[in-house]
């Protein structure tokens, strides 16, 4: 007993001074296991309120790269970032301008988005639409585009009671996402983790909904 205990604190500790270098989520603990042990609750699952994640991202220059010669392709550590969440069965989501004329719901503009990318996609592994399920996410009209809060609202409330996450490239994005309750995070900055640390991910689902900083903390994406 006491040698878990043991192991379980030095989990805790490590969560929190990634929580910290991060720009901190003050005064959390993370019950049971380690982060890095068990798999989160999911929305799937129904897990208890506020005890699960969904992670959202934006897509261009996040997730994929549009080279000059217009192919595209997986951002540096992209893939297998994504693997690594699927891995720990953790739900994932786009939050992603498109024109609002490519459909006239969320799933028609997200089949012509998925057309547009597949086009000119290059590389062994095809992009891997099926992580996202129907949680993509954009723009009915002009009004609605990025950096407008539609589609983060339109997100956060399909995301129930489940803390939410948001990584983009671009500094004003994340920092909307942050205003609107989601853990934000700027990817791809020098120095910096390129994708928010799966293991802190799957410490926030373990924390209940409602305490400190719960769907109110972030990421500094400066």
């Amino acid at each position: 007993m006491k040698k878990t205990f043991a192991k379980d604190t030095s989990a805790r500790k490590v969560t929190w001074r990634m929580l910290l270098a991060l720009g901190g989520m003050a005064a959390l603990a993370v019950p049971g296991a380690g982060p890095a042990e068990a798999a989160p609750r999911t929305v799937a699952d129904g897990g208890r309120a506020g005890r699960c994640v969904v992670v959202y991202f934006d897509l261009g220059e996040t997730l994929v790269h549009t080279a000059e010669d217009k192919s595209v392709r997986y951002s540096p550590g992209a893939a297998a970032y994504l693997r690594a969440l699927r891995a720990r069965h953790i739900p994932v989501g786009l939050i992603t301008n498109v024109p609002p004329s490519w459909g006239s719901t969320d799933a028609e503009r997200a089949a012509e988005l998925k057309k547009v990318i597949d086009q000119d996609w290059v590389g062994s592994r095809p992009f891997a639409w099926s992580d996202f399920g129907d949680r993509i996410f954009t723009p009915r009209t002009e009004a609605e585009r990025k950096p407008a809060p539609a589609l983060w609202k339109r997100a956060k409330k399909a995301a129930g009671s489940c803390r939410v996450v948001y990584q983009a490239e671009t500094p004003d994005e994340v920092q909307v996402g942050r205003s609107l309750g989601y853990f934000s995070y700027q990817v791809a900055r020098p120095g910096w983790p390129a994708y928010l640390p799966v293991r802190l991910i799957a410490a926030l689902s373990h924390l209940p909904y409602g305490k400190a900083g719960a769907n109110t903390a972030s990421s500094k994406g400066r």
